[in-house]
């Protein structure tokens, strides 16, 4: 593992739970920022949310120390404390049914594998800058995928 440190600000935002939905990520690292950000047309506020984990993760160049901070509880405990047992049960939920956004959650799980990972959960809308911004980034995702 390299000892390169990253933090992420991830953040998803849907018009409508299903609708038109944007991710944004702030990354720092070292004395450097980046914007990213992206739209679908039609999905849903969790997968925008897992969605700005993957283009953070998905962004890095190589093995990395990531301090992810989210405002999506469905995002840091699915990946710490649900992903172990869906994948034991075959992708499947305690209650037997296929596990939600699949897709996203074994491409999270993939790129997970290669980092050194560190979650923060923030309030959403609390006044957190970082957050803030990539709540802005994810409506822009939104705003310009429209147009």
């Amino acid at each position: 593992m390299t000892n390169k440190r990253v933090e992420a600000f991830t953040d998803g935002a849907c018009r409508g739970n299903p609708g038109p939905g944007g991710w944004g990520v702030l990354l720092r690292f070292a004395d450097r920022e980046q914007q990213l950000y992206g739209g679908e047309a039609a999905t849903t506020n969790n997968r925008m949310e897992l969605t700005a984990a993957i283009r953070a993760l998905a962004s890095l160049t190589g093995p990395s120390q990531v301090r992810i901070t989210t405002d999506s509880k469905y995002v840091m405990q699915g990946l710490q404390e649900w992903l172990p047992n869906w994948k034991r049960r075959g992708w499947r939920t305690a209650a037997g049914k296929p596990v939600k956004n699949m897709d996203l959650w074994r491409h999270l799980d993939e790129l997970a594998n290669q980092h050194q990972l560190e979650w923060v959960w923030v309030k959403g809308h609390s006044g957190h800058p970082e957050n803030e911004l990539a709540d802005r980034l994810a409506n822009r995702g939104i705003d310009e995928m429209r147009m």
